[in-house]
């Protein structure tokens, strides 16, 4: 299984159309968040670094096998978040197995989801990420890190990460909102400039998996 998962990886730009997935969590939180975010990626990728995702995401519930299926899975929403421990086991499961996922704290996030990220890693900690990581560094310079695409606290972005075997397969943002910044124009009328600087650091994320 975990072979055929890496080859998946491993091919899924230049042979065939990859899917993409948001996590549908319990708990409470609005998972749904961010309706219009990830088709914009998506598009935005297809675009300019020559991936070759389909054009809609899936979504999927953390206990479903089916999670295997999807090289990036996206998580986002304001509130509460409960993994079960089906949940952090089938996670865990996928994370070591190649699979990555990225949850953007969409304000309201962050007191509720440390603690369900340590069900699914419970000997790991998240470390704060360097500005010097690849994920800050192609296809798109982001010299200084993580950028801010909403300010809430006046707090700087921080991007925290979950290493397995010196590679990152959970990418936790904060204070950033980027999902936000995905999201169609007309939603939070952000600048083009601010936009496309979220964007571009999706772009990344999406480059890092399907080249690392």
């Amino acid at each position: 299984m975990k072979k055929i998962f890496y080859l998946l990886l491993l091919f899924s730009i230049s042979s065939f159309s990859q899917e993409i997935a948001l996590l549908k969590y319990s708990g409470g939180g609005d998972w749904y968040a961010n309706p219009t975010s990830l088709p914009n990626l998506i598009r935005f990728c297809n675009s300019n670094i020559n991936t070759r995702i389909k054009a809609k995401p899936s979504t999927v519930e953390p206990s479903n096998p089916d999670l295997l299926s999807y090289p990036f899975v996206h998580m986002t929403g304001h509130g509460n978040v409960v993994f079960s421990d089906a949940d952090a086991t089938n996670l865990r499961n996928y994370l070591t197995a190649g699979g990555f996922l990225h949850i953007d704290d969409n304000y309201g996030m962050d007191q509720y989801i440390r603690k369900e990220i340590k069900k699914i890693f419970p000997n790991n900690s998240l470390v704060e990420i360097p500005a010097n990581h690849p994920i800050f560094q192609k296809p798109f310079p982001f010299p200084n890190g993580l950028p801010k695409i909403h300010e809430h606290d006046g707090t700087r972005p921080q991007a925290f990460g979950i290493f397995v075997e010196n590679k990152l397969v959970l990418l936790y943002t904060y204070e950033c909102d980027l999902g936000d910044g995905w999201e169609d124009p007309e939603v939070h009328n952000d600048p083009a400039t601010v936009r496309d600087k979220a964007l571009k650091m999706g772009a990344n994320i999406i480059n890092y998996i399907f080249t690392n």
